[in-house]
């Protein structure tokens, strides 16, 4: 069995649902692995790991704060990742103890899968051997990958209808599967491709854009291990700090123009579109 990616678009409450993927390494490639149209609780969430993990090389890439020290007010890297990248639509949400609603799932997590091997530890070694996990968020992800000028805007807000929602989904499911032809390469099977977004409704909608956020985050760990420190940036706050919360970004040629302010190339525009 080769290296594992597991990603976790993990919902900051154990009531409401998360989305799970898994990824094993082939050559360059991402071969799917798994990915339950629910996961709930926080047991439920540990199996999930657990069975697609196996006790191999895997890494296991959260979206959800990892580390909450601050009771009030905003960490340090969620200060930091809103000014480099609110511009685009991909500032933070800030994260606090005391904030109503628990934000610390993710330590609950993290701790638990410290029993089964995982350590917290965002700085990765190009194709090297590790039992990882560490914080990523799939808003500044998306810009470096697809190419964007701006995020995709298909989460629930109070002034995007039903149909909005589903053209930016599909959005966002074109730009996965346009990784295929990436270096390193993501294929999706036929029951991520072949779904059709407008007919899913409420919950059906929502599990299934949970399971696109699940397959960002784990190309995101494939992504950083297999290009190893040139292919991400952690931020950890000015000064960096990673004790008091990071996140881990990939990092490409188009994001680095893009945070430069560079006029980026017209044929790299048109993917953005």
């Amino acid at each position: 069995m080769g290296t594992r990616f597991i990603g976790l678009d993990l919902a900051w409450s154990p009531r409401n649902n998360s989305g799970g993927v898994a990824l094993e390494d082939s050559g360059g490639h991402a071969h799917w692995v798994a990915s339950p149209e629910r996961l709930g609780d926080n047991a439920e969430v540990l199996a999930f790991v657990r069975n697609t993990a196996g006790t191999g090389p895997a890494l296991v890439a959260i979206d959800a704060p990892l580390i909450v020290p601050n009771a009030e007010g905003s960490r340090p890297v969620d200060r930091q990742v809103t000014h480099l990248f609110g511009r685009f639509g991909a500032g933070c949400y800030p994260a606090y103890r005391n904030r109503p609603g628990s934000c610390t799932r993710g330590e609950q997590i993290v701790a638990a899968l410290a029993e089964q091997g995982f350590r917290q530890d965002p700085y990765l070694e190009a194709r090297g051997p590790a039992r990882s996990i560490f914080e990523v968020y799939p808003h500044p992800a998306t810009l470096a990958l697809f190419h964007l000028h701006k995020t995709i805007k298909y989460k629930a807000r109070p002034n995007r209808d039903h149909a909005f929602r589903c053209q930016e989904l599909e959005r966002l499911r074109r730009g996965l599967i346009a990784l295929q032809q990436a270096e390193p390469a993501l294929h999706l099977p036929p029951e991520i491709t072949q779904v059709d977004v407008p007919s899913l409704q409420g919950g059906a909608f929502k599990r299934y854009e949970d399971r696109l956020d699940g397959a960002v985050c784990a190309y995101i760990a494939y992504h950083a291990w297999y290009w190893g420190p040139q292919g991400y940036e952690v931020y950890a706050g000015d000064p960096p700090d990673p004790s008091k919360g990071y996140i881990l970004v990939p990092m490409t040629d188009w994001l680095r123009g893009l945070l430069a302010g560079r006029e980026l190339p017209t044929s790299e525009k048109s993917q953005a579109a």
